[in-house]
């Protein structure tokens, strides 16, 4: 684990966050209702504070093992068009995106919960695991947030991120008016 002036130097740097989706953008339950709807609970919060790394041009990524219709209305109501689903191996997916968008390791933040984030989690500038993340994955990331996967936990890391990037001023100047 790092020390907070270690994740803020490595935040500094980072210009795209991947993003799991069970366990933390949300808690990690699918509920299936009648007809086989599936049914998930995503944050505000943690979605505000996407869409605050939007606005100052940090990239989103979706990176998940399932499928699900929810995921994508999610993201497409998040304005992020890079949705990758049924990505068992997420290391392929990583590096056809570190291609993409031209960028290394130390570029890329993300965020996980689970042993399918562990190779992105070796590679990316600032691997984070959610507070009730698999201890694995935690023993290999370089932070762990305070909140639990879908309630905060991603704000949290936004949050670090902008303020490490001297971004969290400008960002409070359009709603402390």
């Amino acid at each position: 684990m790092m020390t907070d002036e270690e994740v803020f130097m490595r935040a500094q740097r980072i210009k795209a966050l991947i993003l799991d989706v069970d366990g933390v953008l949300t808690d990690g339950k699918i509920i299936y209702g009648n007809g086989g709807v599936e049914l998930k609970a995503f944050d505000v919060k943690d979605g505000h504070g996407l869409k605050l790394l939007q606005r100052n041009g940090i990239e989103l990524v979706i990176v998940t093992g399932r499928e699900s219709e929810v995921v994508a209305r999610r993201a497409e109501e998040l304005g992020i068009k890079r949705l990758y689903q049924k990505a068992i191996d997420k290391l392929v997916v990583y590096e056809d995106i570190k291609r993409e968008l031209g960028l290394e390791d130390e570029s890329f933040a993300c965020i996980g919960d689970d042993l399918l984030d562990i190779p992105i989690a070796k590679r990316a500038g600032l691997s984070v695991a959610v507070a009730d993340a698999n201890k694995e994955l935690k023993a290999r990331s370089m932070l762990i947030t305070n909140a639990v996967g879908g309630n905060g936990a991603v704000r949290e890391l936004c949050e670090i991120i902008l303020k490490s990037q001297g971004l969290w001023q400008d960002v409070l100047k359009r709603y402390d008016r």
